[in-house]
């Protein structure tokens, strides 16, 4: 069952304070995470074929110059223009009208989105990281190793969301935005868990979802 209330809540949070996405940013580089799925992906022979040519499409993602601002804030995009398809223009004015204006409601999810693709880059820093300490072979291994973590973490966020939130799949994968989709998902996952309600149990639980968010920014726009 959806967790109508959690869902408001966290987009509520979101829309009222964008800044608060960059606590949920990790980054590209987690070395305890991508040390974790590197493990993982070693020992698992199961599905050896199928991360082997995810591997190759995401190694010419990297030649395309896939992981940079512009693709990042691409992707973000794409989920809240799918989130918002799901709002007539009037009810967008009506939800959004707590936070300043409709006008600047509605151009919110593009400075949410900004907010992603930046803290984004700057808590991944993948040049830097990759280029510093190249004299010292230790730190050169590692540095492979973390890359080669971050390319299994990568798929494996991948391959989850394609069960998870299939339509959120199909949106970014015809560009290899799916690859990118680890780097923010936390960011972006009560927005994706709306989309997923209305998808999967119908527009009366999406409205449910936004008519508890309304109600949240119409009680602090009283406030204030």
């Amino acid at each position: 069952m959806t967790d109508i209330e959690g869902i408001a809540r966290r987009i509520y949070d979101i829309i009222v304070s964008p800044d608060t996405v960059t606590g949920l940013i990790n980054g590209g580089l987690s070395v305890p995470l991508d040390y974790g799925y590197l493990i993982y992906g070693i020992f698992d022979t199961d599905t050896g074929y199928e991360r082997e040519t995810e591997r190759i499409r995401m190694m010419i993602a990297i030649r395309n110059d896939i992981l940079n601002y512009k693709n990042i804030i691409n992707a973000v995009t794409l989920i809240f223009h799918l989130f918002n398809k799901y709002l007539s223009e009037s009810k967008q004015d009506e939800i959004y009208r707590g936070v300043v204006t409709s006008i600047v409601g509605r151009i919110s999810t593009n400075i949410i989105a900004s907010n992603i693709a930046k803290a984004v880059i700057e808590k991944s820093s993948f040049t830097h990281v990759v280029f510093k300490d190249k004299g010292n072979p230790v730190a050169f291994l590692s540095t492979i190793l973390l890359l080669g973590g971050m390319v299994e973490r990568s798929i494996r966020t991948s391959d989850n969301l394609k069960d998870e939130a299939p339509e959120i799949y199909e949106l970014l994968r015809p560009r290899d935005y799916d690859l990118l989709y680890f780097l923010f998902a936390d960011a972006v996952q009560p927005f994706v868990d709306a989309i997923h309600a209305g998808y999967t149990e119908g527009k009366p639980v999406f409205s449910s979802i936004m008519k508890r968010l309304e109600k949240r920014l119409n009680e602090n726009a009283s406030v204030e």
